[in-house]
């Protein structure tokens, strides 16, 4: 038989925390040392030693009159990005299939993850020949619009630190300079296109996505074949993911003094990386 949800039977510290931590519910809000020490069968000095560290972490947090603990601020440190990232995802997800039959191209949205673009949703084309960016794909190149569109607002010593690790590859620039003046005409711009710049055949359009603090939190990336899309077409690819990049923000909070939407946006076209138009 399988331990109880707050069995700490398997010894680890971790399942030990994790079993302390989960005693805490919408019904369990304060909890005493002694309450905890019955729900997880430890001992009371054990979950006392324990508590102090978590209060120590801020994982916890412990009235002074009361001397019952709830769960603190600092559990929002370690779960903050996914739930910005989930967050972002399902308000982008009816933004991104308005966006696809608008441009009757995949639509896609991007996040930055350890130092590399990478896809968490995806309406593909309902057209026949169609160029996708499936769930999981990765960009790491300064021709990316998608890598440019999430790049754009960081500080420019972030950047340089990361093609100087060659975590960021450089392609469709000859330098490090080269890559900040684009970043500079993306903030201006609030979109990059990438025009077969990482592959012949495909265009890539991105724009940042802000949050309710004026930081990137992802990017809308369209990615169509390079052969449908003349300069009419590309126009108006640019204005569609500006449209649904701004929507994206202003759902998050985002405003900027003196506009109703995302005030930068990023224009890029862009060639594939192996899977798609990033």
């Amino acid at each position: 038989m399988s331990p109880a949800r707050n069995d700490p039977r398997s010894g680890s510290a971790i399942s030990t925390m994790m079993a302390v931590l989960r005693c805490f519910d919408s019904e369990h809000r304060h909890l005493g040392v002694v309450e905890i020490a019955e729900q997880t069968g430890l001992h009371k000095s054990s979950v006392s030693r324990l508590m102090s560290t978590l209060e120590l972490e801020r994982l916890v947090e412990r009235d002074p009159v009361t001397r019952r603990y709830s769960l603190g601020l600092g559990l929002l440190s370690v779960a903050g990005t996914l739930l910005a990232d989930l967050d972002v995802r399902r308000t982008a997800y009816p933004v991104l299939v308005e966006l696809e039959a608008r441009t009757h191209e995949s639509s896609s949205l991007m996040v930055w993850s350890e130092d590399q673009a990478l896809c968490v949703e995806q309406v593909p084309s309902s057209r026949t020949i169609k160029h996708t960016t499936a769930i999981g794909t990765v960009y790491r190149t300064t021709a990316s619009s998608s890598v440019l569109a999430l790049l754009a607002h960081r500080p420019p010593r972030a950047v340089d630190e990361m093609l100087g690790r060659g975590l960021l590859r450089l392609q469709g620039h000859g330098s490090p300079a080269e890559v900040h003046a684009t970043l500079e005409q993306v903030r201006r711009d609030g979109v990059f296109v990438n025009d077969g710049l990482t592959d012949p055949a495909e265009v890539g359009v991105s724009a940042p996505v802000l949050d309710h603090r004026g930081e990137t939190v992802a990017a809308v990336l369209v990615a169509a074949p390079r052969y449908r899309v003349d300069q009419a077409a590309l126009a108006t690819l640019v204005d569609d993911c500006l449209w649904a990049a701004q929507a994206v923000s202003a759902a998050l909070g985002y405003r900027r003094e003196g506009h109703d939407g995302v005030g930068d946006t990023v224009q890029e076209t862009e060639t594939a990386a192996p899977l798609g138009a990033g």
